[in-house]
């Protein structure tokens, strides 16, 4: 890599840690409508909801977020996307778990309260 492409590459890390504002951004939407609800100018194209959330922590006071999310391609298995967000820096990973499923747990009102992804049956 020559000189002038790792400046321009440190100048495009310089701006999108320092565009992004920790302070504003909604860190417990759990589905697309909780998303809809809390975010004004947020679109949608196709099913918001097409991967599932699996679990996540946040913390605002520190800026950061790790979420676990997974598409289910029916008797198949699973797309797995892991998200770990520090600051205005994001790291994400997918991959693809055959033989799996997401799993749904309800409560006594049939609300979501858990999903996790097991083995096919």
């Amino acid at each position: 890599m020559s000189a002038y492409e790792g400046s321009k590459m440190q100048e495009l890390h310089q701006d999108t840690s320092t565009n992004f504002n920790t302070s504003t951004k909604t860190l417990n939407n759990t589905t697309a409508n909780q998303a809809k609800d809390q975010v004004t100018d947020i679109q949608f194209w196709g099913n918001g909801d097409t991967f599932k959330l699996i679990c996540k922590a946040s913390s605002k006071s520190e800026g950061w977020m790790k979420s676990t999310k997974a598409m289910e391609i029916e008797g198949v298995g699973c797309v797995v996307q892991v998200t770990t967000q520090q600051g205005g820096r994001v790291a994400e990973a997918l991959t693809f778990v055959p033989g799996t499923r997401i799993d749904t747990i309800l409560d006594s009102n049939d609300k979501i309260i858990e999903r996790k992804i097991v083995g096919i049956k």
